[in-house]
């Protein structure tokens, strides 16, 4: 099968603008786009019958004219739609394993049916083995490009976090952007004093954060000699520090480390504060 970007598709503003996305990022990737929407009810049918008796009709219209919308701004762009008569959670999950990445429309703070279809899109974002990027409508991603900001990376430093990088980086060279690499680190007891905080202190911690920050990258300079990186390294909390780095990014990227199967995946503190309050697409990236 050949590569490709997988949206899930239906027929909000939100998952018309991950269309857009993702067709975007096709381009430059030289990848095919796939349109998938998802529903339990739809059902077999001949190859031929009036659209007035044709079940799927809304369906197959929902993702032709999103198809439509796409080849015309992208005219070589490879686009294929696919209906699947699946729970959406199951099919995303299953088309997520066999793409390069999956992308989905977000709400961000909207109360309720906060992501794509609802409460979808987090046990997705929380299963997927491959990356899975959250648009927001009304960012640019309808057919306005949004202004450059480069890609913003989150890095805990505290275990293995190649895939996140190799992401960022693949991401950050094929948009000819820099990458903002981004670390933060919560002050701890033993630097609060009573009049503040114990800036010897502080500073020992900072230039330790600054050290182990260039050290992970160091092989990643060589890898990707175009792409100019910046590194920030802040004593705040890792979700703040992360959330403040990405105000007119073009893309954050984020871990989200593999573990066993759980009844309800969740999670961390960084990954949950970016895709509720990030105002830019996010893209979260298993990592062991």
């Amino acid at each position: 099968m050949e590569p490709v970007i997988t949206v899930g598709l239906d027929g909000s503003p939100e998952s018309l603008a991950a269309a857009h996305w993702g067709a975007d990022e096709a381009v430059r990737r030289a990848l095919t786009v796939r349109l998938l929407h998802a529903w339990p009810m739809l059902v077999p049918e001949p190859t031929h019958i009036p659209s007035e008796i044709d079940q799927n009709y809304w369906a197959k219209r929902l993702v032709h004219n999103a198809k439509a919308q796409l080849q015309t701004r992208h005219p070589g762009l490879s686009v294929v739609g696919s209906l699947v008569a699946d729970d959406a959670q199951n099919a995303l999950l299953e088309a997520a394993s066999a793409s390069e990445m999956l992308v989905l429309g977000s709400r961000g703070l909207a109360p309720v049916a906060s992501y794509f279809l609802g409460d979808i899109s987090m046990p997705v974002v929380a299963r997927a083995d491959r990356p899975v990027v959250l648009v927001r409508a009304g960012d640019g991603h309808e057919g306005v490009p949004p202004a450059p900001g480069g890609v913003v990376v989150a890095l805990k430093l505290n275990g293995p976090c190649d895939d996140v990088l190799d992401f960022a980086f693949h991401t950050a060279a094929a948009r000819g952007v820099s990458l903002r690499a981004v670390h933060g680190r919560s002050l701890p007891l033993h630097a609060h004093v009573p009049w503040g905080v114990d800036h010897s202190v502080t500073e020992e911690i900072a230039q330790d954060a600054r050290k182990r920050l260039s050290k992970v990258l160091s092989r990643w300079h060589e890898r990707f000699p175009d792409v100019e990186v910046v590194e920030v390294a802040r004593l705040e909390s890792p979700a703040e520090a992360v959330v403040r780095a990405a105000t007119g990014a073009e893309l954050l990227v984020v871990g989200r480390r593999r573990g066993r199967p759980t009844p309800a995946p969740r999670l961390g503190s960084v990954a949950h504060a970016a895709l509720h309050h990030a105002r830019c697409p996010v893209a979260v990236v298993s990592h062991e």
